[in-house]
């Protein structure tokens, strides 16, 4: 797995997460899932990802989008 993938995994569970939590805890757990959005976005403009930094921290190897 590199580190491309690995964001998508992590971005894709926090976004479930958001929408499970929303539906049995409370629905403000929406902003998660808007949190994780937005992240996505800004990172594909800026290409700046926290997750990708601590996934290649921790030996992923690069992908094609966060090198």
């Amino acid at each position: 797995m590199n580190v491309d993938r690995a964001v998508f995994v992590f971005a894709g569970f926090v976004v479930l997460l958001g929408i499970v939590l929303s539906l049995t805890v409370h629905p403000w757990w929406l902003a998660l899932t808007a949190f994780a959005g937005l992240n996505m976005m800004q990172a594909a403009f800026t290409g700046f990802c926290p997750a990708a930094m601590l996934f290649k921290a921790l030996g992923l190897r690069p992908g094609n989008a966060f090198r």
